[in-house]
């Protein structure tokens, strides 16, 4: 139980420093463009790394997360909202299940 509170109070310094040390560090507006591209695409590289592997491993068979993560990335790229490539991904799922087992 005291380890808990040590994992949420080094998670809360963690994040805290990562908030504020930017803010202190960093005064004057970046002007350098690989910097800033690099800080662009940090958080949808982080989405990506954290997503990617939980589509595929998150149904019964690798096979149906991967015709999901093509499916959906398909859609995404035809400019479909959110929504819409989720219940794609959902019902490629389903039925990829379905047919499989």
């Amino acid at each position: 139980m005291t380890k808990t509170y040590i994992y949420i109070l080094v998670a809360g310094i963690v994040s805290t420093i990562i908030r504020v040390l930017p803010v202190t560090v960093f005064r004057k507006p970046i002007k350098n463009r690989f910097v800033r591209s690099f800080l662009y695409y940090v958080p949808y590289v982080t989405l990506a790394v954290m997503t990617f592997p939980a589509i595929i491993d998150a149904t019964q068979s690798k096979i149906s997360g991967i015709f999901a993560l093509v499916c959906g990335t398909i859609a995404a790229l035809l400019n479909q909202s959110l929504f819409k490539v989720a219940c794609i991904c959902c019902a490629v799922v389903f039925i990829s299940e379905l047919v499989l087992c």
